[in-house]
């Protein structure tokens, strides 16, 4: 994965910690778990967070790796990546995926279950439109037959790119997916005991079933 300046990345804002307070650690949690989710995600206008995202591959074996969290609209999760990635031919085969953020200092963590869908094509335009010169230029250049050239041709290649296009357009390869929850699961660390989880699973109703797990 090709690094962005860290002013594409959000430095997450890490949730205080009043135990009396944290939902997690309170003996009646909150019923909506997407609520919940919103009030510790970045919000409109602020910069994205990154996660793990999982998959399953051809031979039944979990695959991860970090991406943007481009988007989250009170329901689903939003990532883009390039149509020719393996992952997006993982989701082909299997569209269930977990999606993993971890705020720094290991105080919260946020797990979510679900299924992915191809996003709406005025989600995915939007969306590329607002990301960086940068990112917009990766979403260009990130494939395997660029990833094999040496280091000096590639930076060739890369600031040339950067000359002749200095708003790159949107792809045509270039996808996004929503992940719609099916279970969520969150963390916090308690100083003064074991800490514990928060796991809430969709019923089929649409309501949410919650339960505290070990930490």
């Amino acid at each position: 994965m090709t690094g962005p300046p860290a002013s594409d990345i959000v430095a997450l804002r890490v949730p205080r910690i009043d135990v009396a307070a944290d939902p997690v650690h309170a003996d009646d949690p909150p019923r909506d778990p997407l609520a919940l989710a919103a009030s510790w995600l970045p919000g409109d206008g602020e910069e994205r967070a990154l996660m793990t995202l999982s998959t399953v591959d051809e031979d039944g074996f979990p695959r991860a790796r970090t991406v943007m969290l481009t988007e989250f609209d009170g329901e689903r999760f939003f990532f883009h990546t390039d149509a020719a990635s393996r992952k997006v031919r993982e989701l082909s085969l299997n569209p269930r995926v977990a999606l993993t953020v971890l705020w720094p200092g290991f105080t919260h963590q946020l797990v979510v279950q679900g299924t992915a869908a191809v996003a709406e094509e005025d989600e995915i335009a939007r969306a590329y439109a607002g990301r960086s010169d940068y990112l917009r230029q990766l979403a260009w250049l990130n494939t395997a037959e660029y990833a094999r050239q040496p280091r000096a041709r590639r930076e060739r290649q890369w600031a040339a790119f950067a000359a002749a296009n200095p708003h790159p357009a949107q792809p045509d390869g270039w996808i996004g997916y929503a992940v719609r929850p099916r279970r969520m699961l969150f963390w916090t660390s308690h100083p003064a005991a074991a800490s514990r989880r928060l796991e809430y699973v969709r019923e089929e109703g649409g309501g949410w079933i919650c339960r505290h797990l070990p930490g």
